[in-house]
C-alpha cells in the first residue's frame, strides 16, 4: 500500500469500508440475484407456472429498486449506510424465510418483495455511495475491489444449486436466510461515514480541498466538484449516463436471469449451466478489477464506452450460440463478464467526476431508478419471447441493438468541462 493507504501503522479506515461491501455484495449477490436462475426451474416444475410468471419475480426487484432508489439515495446521503444496511438483512432474512413456505403465486411475489426491499440496501446504489465517500483520487480501483464481491457471488450458484437438488428448495432458502444474519448483519457495523467526520481524508491524505469548480478548473483533480441535485437532473450529462445505463440493464438482466433456461433449451445440461454461470463471475472479478485500474488512469466516459462496447459483443455470440457451439459460448463469458464487471466498476468514478462526493447518493439514486427501468423490462421481456416463440435467440439480437446504441450514447456524454457550472458549495 501507499503511504496514503498507511498512516501511522494504521490501514485507512476507507479499505475496511471497502471489504465490508465486497463480502456483504458477495453474499447478497450470489444468493438474491445470481441464484435466481437456479430457483427457476424447481419453482416451475412445483407449481406449473409459466416462465413469464416467474420472470415476474425477477422484475419485481429491479421495479422495487427502481421505486425507492431515489428515496435510499438521499437516505444514504443523510443517515450513512450502516442503518440502512443492518435493517435491510433483516427484512431480506423474512423474505427468504417466507418464500420457503410459499403455496400460492401471490405469495412467491410478496415474499420476493419483501427480499428485494431489504437488498437495496445491500445493493450498488449503498455500497458505491458508502465507498465513494471514503475515495477520491483511487475511487475506481476501491469501487472495482467492492464492486468484486457482487461478481464473485456467482460462485455461490453451483453451491445453492447442489443445496437445492439434495434438500429441496424449500429448506435450501431457509438456510438463505439464516445466513443473512450471520453474514451481511454484522459486516454492516463496520460502516463509517464520511472521512472528514472520523478526522481522515479521501485517500487517507493529510489535506484535501474541496472547491466549486469552474468550466477553467475542472482540470484540477486535486479540487472537487459540486453540483446540487436539480442542476444535475437538468443537464445533458445525467440523461446520457442514465439512458447508456438503463440500456445495458435490459440485457444485463435478462441475461443473468435466463441464462439456465436458455442454455437447458439449447441442450446444455443444467450442471454445466450452473458452471457458465460461475465462468461469467471469473471474468467479471477480471473485468471489475482491471477497469478500476485503467479508471483512475484514463478518460472515464470513454473506459465506461469500451466496457458498453464489450458487453455488444457478447450478446451477439450468445445468440448465436445454439448455431455457433461452444467456442461461442466461450467468447460470451469472456465478453460478458469483462463488459459488464467493468461497467459496473466505473459507475461510481463517473458519477464522482461529472457530480461530486457531496450528493452522490442523491444523484445516483435517481440514475439507478432509470437503470431498474431497464432491468425490469428486461427478464419479463426475455421470459414472454420464450413463451411466444419457444425460443430465446430473437431476443438476444434485439438486446445487441440496445447494447450499440448505449455505446453511442456514452461517447457522445458531454465532456466534464462543457457540463459542469458555477455552484454553490453544500453546507456542512
Amino acid at each position: 500500500m501507499t503511504n496514503t493507504n498507511v498512516r501511522n501503522g494504521k490501514v485507512f479506515y476507507g479499505w475496511w469500508v471497502v471489504t465490508a461491501c465486497f463480502f456483504i455484495s458477495l453474499y447478497t449477490g450470489g444468493v438474491v440475484v445470481f441464484s435466481f436462475t437456479a430457483l427457476f426451474e424447481p419453482i416451475a416444475n412445483q407449481f406449473g407456472w409459466s416462465y413469464t410468471q416467474i420472470s415476474l419475480a425477477a422484475t419485481l426487484q429491479s421495479f422495487m429498486q427502481g421505486l425507492i432508489a431515489p428515496l435510499m439515495g438521499l437516505l444514504v446521503d443523510r443517515w450513512g449506510p450502516r442503518k440502512l444496511v443492518f435493517g435491510g438483512v433483516v427484512i431480506s432474512s423474512l423474505g427468504f424465510i417466507l418464500l420457503s413456505s410459499i403455496t400460492s403465486l401471490a405469495m412467491f411475489y410478496v415474499a420476493f418483495i419483501l427480499i428485494y426491499i431489504g437488498y437495496s440496501t445491500t445493493s450498488g446504489l449503498v455500497m458505491m455511495t458508502a465507498v465513494a465517500n471514503w475515495f477520491r483520487r483511487n475511487i475506481a480501483m476501491a469501487s472495482g475491489i467492492a464492486a468484486t464481491g457482487f461478481a464473485m457471488g456467482g460462485l455461490l450458484v453451483p453451491l445453492v444449486a447442489i443445496i437445492l437438488d439434495t434438500f429441496g428448495w424449500r429448506t435450501a432458502m431457509v438456510s438463505i436466510g439464516s445466513g443473512m444474519l450471520l453474514i451481511p448483519l454484522p459486516l454492516s457495523l463496520l460502516f463509517r461515514r464520511r472521512p472528514e467526520e472520523h478526522i481522515n481524508l479521501t485517500d487517507g491524505d493529510a489535506g484535501s480541498t474541496t472547491v466549486v469548480m469552474s468550466e477553467d478548473a475542472i482540470s484540477a483533480k486535486s479540487h472537487e466538484v459540486y453540483i446540487p441535485v436539480k442542476q444535475a437532473l437538468k443537464g445533458r450529462a445525467f440523461w446520457h449516463i442514465a439512458m447508456a445505463l438503463m440500456f445495458q440493464c435490459i440485457a444485463l438482466n435478462a441475461v443473468t436471469v435466463h441464462i439456465m433456461p436458455y442454455l437447458g433449451n439449447i441442450g446444455i445440461a443444467r450442471s454445466a449451466s450452473s458452471l457458465a454461470v460461475s465462468a461469467i463471475t471469473v471474468t467479471n472479478v477480471g473485468g471489475r478489477l482491471i477497469f478500476g485500474w485503467l479508471g483512475d488512469r484514463i478518460e472515464k466516459r470513454r473506459i465506461t464506452a469500451a466496457s458498453f462496447a464489450l458487453s455488444t459483443i457478447s450478446l451477439l455470440c450468445f445468440g448465436y450460440v445454439a448455431n455457433g457451439g461452444v467456442w461461442l459460448l466461450v467468447l460470451f463469458l469472456v465478453f460478458f463478464g469483462f463488459g459488464f464487471g467493468g461497467q459496473f466498476t466505473m459507475i461510481a468514478p463517473v458519477i464522482v467526476e461529472y457530480f461530486g462526493r457531496s450528493r452522490f447518493g442523491t444523484i445516483f439514486g435517481f440514475i439507478f431508478a432509470v437503470m431498474r427501468v431497464g432491468g425490469t423490462i428486461g427478464p419479463l421481456l426475455a421470459g414472454w419471447v420464450f413463451d411466444r416463440w419457444s425460443s430465446y435467440q430473437g431476443i438476444w439480437f434485439a438486446l445487441t441493438g440496445l447494447c450499440i446504441a448505449s455505446v453511442v450514447i456514452m461517447v457522445t456524454t458531454p465532456a466534464t468541462g462543457n457540463t459542469t457550472e458555477i455552484a454553490d458549495k453544500p453546507e456542512a
